[in-house]
């Protein structure tokens, strides 16, 4: 909620605060989104909420109780002087002043102490708690999902994160996952605030019953009003978070299509695009700040007339003789008070709203079902892989089997062939979105997990990323490969590797930024070669190199992966000659094959497309 720093009443953002011994660090569960139950069915974001305030319920409970003993010292104050003056008027005595004194230096060790313990409680429970959510959406939009998800239609990167793009999970896993923690500091500050008021309102209601029931009625009337307007921010709110994670996307997507933009001239139209959607962003976040402003500006207004209405009705009890004069020091020191807590009171519904909006959000990322969590039986594949009869997208009718070990090019006339053979073998493709069959060792890809697939079969496009980090962690990012150097040799990152002292721990910016083309090129290939799959189906793996190097990288290859499933779909000659044999895929299907050399001179199309 940004809020809490509020010593003296004031409002600070939350600091980061360093992970400790207070609170237990959160393991690594399962996603906490509960079963549901018979009956109406809650919402995903309030069961999210629900399952952060049970896992933070000692913390909370620990901040509660010395966040309510702050307010309730606070309270103490103008009831103490108060308390003196009636005391000090009556008795003119030192001694009781003196103890009086003293009094007042307990209450401010209890205010002192309980904040700062307080806020240490609930602020380290807050920051492990955005941590804990953020590793859950990281986590979920990184796992396959289930084929009977929301998503199973599109891409299995991600539960319903499959139907957002990387920025909008980026926001959702930073923004929504703190904005959704802040309940867990909300709830105490709402109970301690209440305590404040409570206090205030006994107290004076023991001064005169009807200066207690004003601040009971009027603290009544406050919350109702306000929760009216909690529930418009709330909306409004989830709306903006939307517009703002869509900007986010759009950025995301704009920085990796950056060199191509500007190869073509459309930086300029892609600018304009993403400004109207800003700015479709910042109307929705003024409006927002509207709501808040009126939000606020109505709280402390109804608050001020509250406190005013408890003075004016105490000065006139006091005047009437109803009250001593030591009570309407209390009270004219209560309502000026009361302020404070009841603006805190006041503001935790529009915090609620906003944290029930970003968890909302969260769910759809982590409420499907994860494939790994469906049971389902892992055979020993086999390197051998058939295509039978697929009809996808451009593909029509498609038929090929690679033997186990075999090393076959694939070369495709039309690119959006290429393109959906890769995404069907990379396991892209849900298995209700084609017809016909795909086979590896003899077993229907479509009934095994997708991870189990992607593990067997290693699909490197032709647009491999590269990572921030090192060489090392980009060619072998779990740090489990056993032949990394083989892979740097045969995808040739020799010399990039002999060029910088660091070698293999050569940082390497985001992007590959300050690698050429090329080089990003091999460091794509060399991870694809270090992964050392049963089978592995390369894209285009050297369009970014000369000749002669592209010409050592295919006997490299053939080489590293003999007895290895390889399947290469490219137009290159070096590569098409190092194969065992060349498939010709035309107009969605294989229409010849055989050896390179044969086909360069018994197929004229065939030597017009491969032939340089």
């Amino acid at each position: 909620m940004s809020t809490t720093d509020q010593q003296h009443g004031q409002v600070q953002p939350v600091q980061p605060v360093q992970q400790g011994r207070e609170q237990q660090k959160p393991q690594d569960p399962q996603p906490p989104v509960e079963e549901p139950r018979k009956g109406r069915q809650p919402r995903p974001g309030a069961r999210i909420l629900r399952s952060a305030l049970r896992r933070n319920l000692g913390a909370m409970s620990r901040g509660t109780a010395l966040m309510s003993s702050y307010q309730a010292g606070e309270t103490a104050f103008p009831i103490a002087l108060g308390l003196i003056v009636e005391h000090t008027m009556r008795d003119r005595s030192l001694g009781a002043l003196g103890l009086a004194i003293l009094a007042l230096a307990a209450v401010t060790t209890i205010v002192s102490l309980s904040w700062r313990f307080g806020m240490r409680i609930l602020q380290k429970a807050n920051t492990t708690e955005a941590h804990y959510w953020r590793v859950q959406v990281a986590s979920r939009g990184l796992q396959p999902v289930a084929a009977t998800g929301a998503a199973s239609g599109g891409s299995a990167s991600g539960g319903s994160a499959s139907v957002l793009k990387s920025g909008e999970i980026l926001t959702i896993a930073t923004e929504d996952a703190d904005q959704t923690a802040d309940i867990v500091e909300v709830v105490p500050v709402l109970i301690s605030s209440l305590v404040a008021v409570a206090v205030a309102a006994v107290a004076l209601g023991l001064a005169d019953y009807r200066l207690g029931l004003l601040v009971v009625f009027g603290t009544a009337a406050i919350l109702t009003v306000l929760s009216v307007m909690s529930k418009r921010i709330g909306s409004r709110t989830r709306e903006q978070q939307a517009r703002v994670a869509r900007a986010g996307a759009k950025v995301a997507d704009l920085i990796t299509g950056l060199r191509p933009l500007h190869g073509f001239g459309g930086n300029h139209a892609a600018f304009r695009s993403y400004r109207r959607v800003s700015s479709e962003a910042t109307g929705q976040a003024v409006a927002v700040a509207r709501a808040n402003g009126a939000y606020a500006g109505t709280a402390q207004g109804l608050n001020a007339v509250l406190a005013a209405a408890v003075t004016l009705t105490a000065g006139w009890l006091a005047f009437d003789g109803s009250i001593t004069i030591g009570q309407l020091v209390m009270a004219v020191g209560l309502a000026q008070f009361i302020i404070e807590p009841l603006k805190l009171f006041s503001e935790m519904p529009k915090y609620v709203m906003i944290a029930r909006a970003s968890a909302d959000r969260m769910a759809l990322v982590l409420t499907d079902e994860p494939q790994a969590s469906i049971p389902a039986q892992r055979p020993s594949l086999g390197g051998d892989l058939e295509i039978d009869g697929v009809h996808h997208e451009s593909l029509r009718g498609l038929d090929i089997h690679v033997a186990a070990g075999e090393f076959v090019a694939i070369v495709a006339y039309q690119p959006r062939a290429a393109a959906d053979l890769a995404a069907l073998l990379a396991r892209n493709a849900a298995p209700g979105t084609y017809q016909g069959t795909v086979r590896v060792g003899g077993h229907d890809i479509a009934g095994l997990p997708v991870d189990a697939v992607r593990t067997h079969i290693l699909v490197n496009p032709d647009h491999g990323e590269i990572f921030a980090g090192t060489l090392r962690t980009n060619i072998d990012p779990s740090g489990t490969s056993r032949i990394v150097p083989e892979a740097v040799e045969a995808s040739l990152l020799t010399d990039v590797v002999a060029l910088h002292r660091e070698g293999l721990d050569y940082p390497v910016r985001d992007r590959g930024a300050n690698l050429s083309g090329g080089q990003r090129q091999r460091l794509s290939l060399a991870r694809a070669l270090a992964a050392d799959a049963e089978i592995l189906v390369l894209q285009s793996p050297t369009t970014a190199v000369d000749a002669v190097t592209e010409q050592l990288i295919a006997r490299n290859l053939a080489d590293l992966r003999r007895g290895r499933t390889t399947i290469v779909i490219t137009a290159s000659p070096a590569l098409l000659d190092a194969a065992d044999r060349v498939l010709v895929l035309d107009d969605g299907a294989i229409t010849s094959e055989g050896p390179h050399r044969k086909l360069l001179a018994t197929d004229p199309e065939y030597r017009r497309a491969v032939a340089r």
